[in-house]
Protein backbone atom coordinates (compact mmCIF):
# COMPACT_ATOMS: atom_id res chain seq x y z
CA UNK A 1 0.00 0.00 0.00
CA UNK A 2 1.38 3.12 -1.11
CA UNK A 3 1.16 6.61 1.04
CA UNK A 4 1.15 8.47 -1.90
CA UNK A 5 -1.65 10.55 -1.38
CA UNK A 6 -4.48 10.04 -4.51
CA UNK A 7 -6.37 12.17 -6.77
CA UNK A 8 -9.45 10.71 -8.65
CA UNK A 9 -10.41 12.59 -12.02
CA UNK A 10 -13.13 12.27 -14.06
CA UNK A 11 -12.18 12.12 -17.46
CA UNK A 12 -14.81 13.86 -20.09
CA UNK A 13 -15.18 17.49 -19.11
CA UNK A 14 -11.98 17.71 -16.42
CA UNK A 15 -9.08 16.35 -18.81
CA UNK A 16 -10.22 16.43 -22.33
CA UNK A 17 -13.53 18.55 -24.11
CA UNK A 18 -16.34 16.68 -23.30
CA UNK A 19 -19.31 16.71 -26.08
CA UNK A 20 -23.05 16.15 -26.14
CA UNK A 21 -22.65 13.83 -29.22
CA UNK A 22 -19.79 12.19 -26.71
CA UNK A 23 -16.13 11.75 -27.41
CA UNK A 24 -16.00 9.01 -29.72
CA UNK A 25 -12.40 8.58 -31.83
CA UNK A 26 -9.00 9.54 -31.07
CA UNK A 27 -9.69 12.28 -33.07
CA UNK A 28 -12.21 13.49 -31.06
CA UNK A 29 -10.35 13.33 -27.58
CA UNK A 30 -8.68 16.59 -27.44
CA UNK A 31 -7.27 18.15 -24.06
CA UNK A 32 -8.64 20.69 -22.24
CA UNK A 33 -5.65 23.78 -22.54
CA UNK A 34 -3.53 23.11 -19.34
CA UNK A 35 -4.96 19.81 -17.54
CA UNK A 36 -2.45 17.23 -19.14
CA UNK A 37 0.47 19.91 -17.71
CA UNK A 38 -1.38 19.81 -14.15
CA UNK A 39 -1.36 16.21 -14.46
CA UNK A 40 2.07 16.12 -14.60
CA UNK A 41 2.73 18.86 -12.34
CA UNK A 42 0.54 16.60 -9.15
CA UNK A 43 2.58 13.51 -10.50
CA UNK A 44 5.81 15.73 -9.88
CA UNK A 45 4.53 16.56 -6.82
CA UNK A 46 4.42 13.09 -5.06
CA UNK A 47 0.30 12.09 -6.20
CA UNK A 48 -0.96 9.17 -7.85
CA UNK A 49 -3.57 9.82 -10.28
CA UNK A 50 -6.79 7.77 -10.91
CA UNK A 51 -9.21 8.13 -13.51
CA UNK A 52 -12.96 7.20 -13.00
CA UNK A 53 -14.76 7.85 -16.27
CA UNK A 54 -18.40 6.59 -17.26
CA UNK A 55 -18.17 5.61 -20.68
CA UNK A 56 -21.41 4.71 -21.85
CA UNK A 57 -20.71 5.14 -25.34
CA UNK A 58 -19.45 1.42 -25.64
CA UNK A 59 -22.98 0.25 -24.24
CA UNK A 60 -24.50 2.68 -26.23
CA UNK A 61 -22.36 1.20 -30.17
CA UNK A 62 -20.72 4.38 -30.63
CA UNK A 63 -17.30 2.95 -30.29
CA UNK A 64 -15.56 0.30 -28.86
CA UNK A 65 -13.04 -0.98 -26.18
CA UNK A 66 -10.29 -0.85 -28.71
CA UNK A 67 -11.26 2.76 -29.53
CA UNK A 68 -11.63 3.75 -25.69
CA UNK A 69 -7.84 2.24 -25.15
CA UNK A 70 -6.95 4.24 -28.02
CA UNK A 71 -7.81 7.30 -26.57
CA UNK A 72 -6.41 6.31 -23.18
CA UNK A 73 -3.06 5.67 -24.93
CA UNK A 74 -3.60 9.05 -26.18
CA UNK A 75 -3.58 10.24 -22.77
CA UNK A 76 -1.01 8.60 -21.29
CA UNK A 77 1.44 9.44 -23.61
CA UNK A 78 0.75 13.43 -23.16
CA UNK A 79 0.82 13.10 -19.87
CA UNK A 80 4.11 10.95 -20.07
CA UNK A 81 5.77 13.69 -22.01
CA UNK A 82 4.28 16.37 -19.45
CA UNK A 83 6.13 14.21 -16.76
CA UNK A 84 3.52 12.41 -15.52
CA UNK A 85 1.81 9.37 -14.67
CA UNK A 86 -1.60 7.98 -14.48
CA UNK A 87 -1.74 5.01 -11.91
CA UNK A 88 -4.84 3.47 -12.44
CA UNK A 89 -7.80 4.22 -15.21
CA UNK A 90 -11.42 2.77 -14.22
CA UNK A 91 -14.55 3.34 -16.92
CA UNK A 92 -17.75 2.42 -17.11
CA UNK A 93 -19.00 0.71 -20.30
CA UNK A 94 -22.87 0.67 -19.33
CA UNK A 95 -25.43 2.58 -19.96
CA UNK A 96 -28.21 3.33 -17.12
CA UNK A 97 -30.71 0.35 -17.72
CA UNK A 98 -27.91 -1.83 -17.16
CA UNK A 99 -27.98 -1.76 -13.75
CA UNK A 100 -24.46 -1.92 -13.05
CA UNK A 101 -22.37 -0.67 -9.72
CA UNK A 102 -19.89 1.25 -11.61
CA UNK A 103 -21.94 3.69 -13.47
CA UNK A 104 -21.14 7.22 -11.09
CA UNK A 105 -23.02 8.38 -9.32
CA UNK A 106 -22.48 4.86 -7.87
CA UNK A 107 -19.01 4.42 -6.29
CA UNK A 108 -18.12 1.41 -7.91
CA UNK A 109 -15.43 2.74 -9.90
CA UNK A 110 -13.87 4.36 -6.76
CA UNK A 111 -13.67 0.96 -5.46
CA UNK A 112 -12.02 -0.62 -8.23
CA UNK A 113 -9.33 2.29 -7.99
CA UNK A 114 -8.76 1.31 -4.20
CA UNK A 115 -8.62 -2.16 -5.12
CA UNK A 116 -6.66 -1.57 -7.99
CA UNK A 117 -4.12 0.77 -6.05
CA UNK A 118 -4.52 -0.98 -2.71
CA UNK A 119 -5.20 2.23 -1.33
CA UNK A 120 -8.14 3.75 0.66
CA UNK A 121 -9.71 6.58 -1.76
CA UNK A 122 -11.45 7.91 1.57
CA UNK A 123 -9.54 11.28 1.95
CA UNK A 124 -8.63 11.34 -1.77
CA UNK A 125 -10.06 14.34 -3.60
CA UNK A 126 -12.10 13.55 -6.28
CA UNK A 127 -12.50 15.82 -8.70
CA UNK A 128 -15.31 16.48 -11.72
CA UNK A 129 -17.25 18.74 -13.79
CA UNK A 130 -21.05 16.83 -12.58
CA UNK A 131 -23.30 16.53 -9.89
CA UNK A 132 -22.81 12.55 -10.40
CA UNK A 133 -19.05 12.67 -10.04
CA UNK A 134 -19.13 13.92 -6.57
CA UNK A 135 -21.81 11.86 -5.23
CA UNK A 136 -19.46 8.82 -6.16
CA UNK A 137 -17.01 10.64 -4.10
CA UNK A 138 -19.18 11.51 -1.61
CA UNK A 139 -20.43 7.89 -1.09
CA UNK A 140 -16.44 6.96 -0.58
CA UNK A 141 -15.76 9.90 1.63
CA UNK A 142 -13.65 11.64 -0.69
CA UNK A 143 -12.85 15.23 -0.85
CA UNK A 144 -14.45 17.36 -3.65
CA UNK A 145 -13.81 19.73 -5.96
CA UNK A 146 -15.86 20.94 -8.99
CA UNK A 147 -14.19 22.43 -12.25
CA UNK A 148 -16.07 24.41 -14.27
CA UNK A 149 -15.04 23.24 -17.83
CA UNK A 150 -17.34 20.28 -19.23
CA UNK A 151 -20.49 20.74 -17.69
CA UNK A 152 -19.00 22.23 -14.06
CA UNK A 153 -21.14 25.53 -14.54
CA UNK A 154 -24.48 23.90 -15.35
CA UNK A 155 -23.62 21.71 -12.22
CA UNK A 156 -22.09 24.66 -9.57
CA UNK A 157 -25.84 25.64 -10.94
CA UNK A 158 -27.03 22.53 -9.14
CA UNK A 159 -25.03 22.25 -6.17
CA UNK A 160 -27.36 24.03 -3.68
CA UNK A 161 -30.23 21.32 -3.81
CA UNK A 162 -27.40 18.56 -4.42
CA UNK A 163 -26.64 17.61 -0.94
CA UNK A 164 -23.06 17.85 -1.47
CA UNK A 165 -21.17 19.53 1.14
CA UNK A 166 -17.64 21.30 1.23
CA UNK A 167 -17.30 21.24 -2.64
CA UNK A 168 -14.31 23.06 -3.86
CA UNK A 169 -15.09 25.27 -7.12
CA UNK A 170 -11.97 26.03 -9.64
CA UNK A 171 -12.02 26.95 -13.24
CA UNK A 172 -10.54 24.56 -14.37
CA UNK A 173 -8.16 21.34 -13.74
CA UNK A 174 -4.35 23.57 -13.42
CA UNK A 175 -6.61 26.03 -10.82
CA UNK A 176 -7.89 23.13 -9.17
CA UNK A 177 -4.03 21.95 -9.08
CA UNK A 178 -2.87 25.30 -8.20
CA UNK A 179 -4.73 26.27 -5.12
CA UNK A 180 -3.46 22.19 -4.30
CA UNK A 181 0.14 22.31 -4.62
CA UNK A 182 -0.29 25.87 -2.61
CA UNK A 183 -2.50 24.42 0.18
CA UNK A 184 -0.48 20.78 0.27
CA UNK A 185 2.64 21.30 -1.06
CA UNK A 186 5.16 18.48 -2.37
CA UNK A 187 5.01 15.20 -0.58
CA UNK A 188 7.49 12.73 -2.70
Amino acid sequence: MSNQPLIILDRDGVINEDSDAYVKSVDEWIPIPGSIEAIGRLSRAGYRIAIATNQSGIGRGYYDVATLQAMHDKMLHLVHQAGGHIDAITYCPHITEDGCDCRKPLPGLLRQIQEQLDTPVKGAYMVGDSIRDLEAGQAMGCRLALVLTGKGEKSRQKLPESGLHDVSIHANLSQFVDHLLEAEPARS
